[in-house]
């Protein structure tokens, strides 16, 4: 695993415009930077990487059962007694999934470790899945990188096929709607583009911002023009939807989200110590356990709220000692997890995401920041395979 510099393309902020990436610049700063990529050989990718995800998904997987059935484990999650049966009959009707984000700590050498799930609401989607993709073509038409360069990245192709078969197993009722917060150019180009696949295999999709959803006299959750909506889906945490006013309405079966119902327990942070117990030793796998006491945090741990997402909240004490922290708006029970580092390249810290889709490890994206905690400012950076 190398970081690489390469010259930018000239035109990619133009490029990115056009293709509907407007989330491409933050604060003045560049969010995708193409100046440099991540170079990895195929054994890294298909040994550490890939079958690492499998494995990894598989686990968490197969412990969704356990935990539906235990109100203990539910509890101890922090999920509210008031949607234990709605998440129970979510697993159990075998709702269907598209795809999910895990994030590795990986330098290139030795098992890559797990750092948490975004199973609910994973963003980085559009520029792991496409754009990347794109700059990987005109980069190897300009000769810019090595011959042969390849990426490991099927994600779109996976999203798409994934879509029609669940299309045509009737799994997902028309039309589908899509939804997410007004006002958010990152949120609103990863439902634009789930969105667009959607439509490449002939599904009839609508968009609804999260804020326009209503609820009818009969009971039937309604977009801006008051059409029933069947199948959602939402970039907006579950858990937010528990607590929301129309919340106790989701108890019912008159609307099929995507991401299920289910992906509560996955998104959770509380499934790592539970993963750990059940797996402890595992090469992929880092020591972790429930924050029930709280207080100082001791060396060598990092603590994360059940529910943080993009980097926040989150505490991490060093086995030297040294102290870094995040702000953010969670707050609540937390977990404690082994501190593993992330590698340092050119004073960087690349974080790999590995993404799943349908059971399937499909792709990576790299995020890296110039701290120790991976945010929802850190850039994007591209990836190649070579050799």
């Amino acid at each position: 695993m190398q970081r690489i510099a390469i010259a930018p393309r000239a035109d990619w902020r133009d490029q990115a415009e056009q293709h509907g990436f407007e989330f491409h610049t933050i604060d003045g700063a560049p969010y995708w930077d193409e100046s440099a990529y991540y170079a990895f050989t195929l054994r890294q990718v298909e040994d550490d990487i890939e079958a690492a995800t499998e494995s990894l998904h598989a686990m968490a997987m197969d412990l969704v059962g356990e935990v539906v059935g235990s109100e203990s484990l539910l509890t101890q999650l922090a999920i509210p007694a008031t949607h234990w049966d709605w998440i129970r009959d979510s697993w159990q009707r075998d709702e269907p999934h598209l795809y999910g984000r895990m994030d590795l700590a990986y330098d290139g050498h030795g098992p890559a470790k797990l750092y948490e799930f975004n199973y609910d609401t994973p963003t980085a989607l559009y520029e792991a899945a496409y754009f990347q993709w794109l700059w990987l073509e005109q980069q190897l038409a300009a000769g810019q990188l090595p011959a042969g360069a390849d990426q490991y990245n099927r994600i779109q192709e996976a999203l798409c096929e994934t879509l029609a078969t669940l299309a045509s197993t009737q799994r997902l009722a028309s039309p589908m709607h899509f939804s997410c917060v007004r006002g958010s150019a990152e949120d609103r180009g990863t439902v634009r583009y789930l969105q667009d696949c959607a439509e490449q295999v002939g599904i009839d999709t609508r968009f609804v911002a999260i804020e326009d959803i209503g609820l009818s006299a009969e009971g039937w959750f309604t977009d801006a023009q008051d059409y029933v909506i069947r199948t959602l889906f939402k970039l907006y945490p579950v858990e937010f939807l528990m607590e929301d006013s129309f919340g106790a309405q989701l108890r019912g079966e008159r609307i099929q989200l995507v991401e299920p119902a289910w992906k509560a327990v996955l998104s959770n942070k509380g499934i790592l110590p539970l993963l750990w117990d059940r797996h402890r030793g595992h090469p992929n796998l880092l020591e972790a356990r429930f924050d029930a006491a709280g207080g100082d945090l001791p060396r060598g741990w990092v603590r994360k709220p059940l529910h943080s997402r993009e980097g926040s909240n989150i505490e991490i004490v060093t086995q030297h000692g040294e102290r870094h922290a995040s702000d953010g708006p969670y707050t609540g029970p937390a977990i404690l997890q082994a501190h593993h580092p992330l590698p340092q390249f050119a004073g960087r810290y690349p974080l790999v995401g590995s993404w799943v889709v349908a059971d399937q490890a499909v792709g990576m994206g790299l995020r890296e920041d110039a701290g120790p905690i991976t945010r929802d400012t850190s850039c994007f950076v591209p990836h190649v395979i070579v050799g």
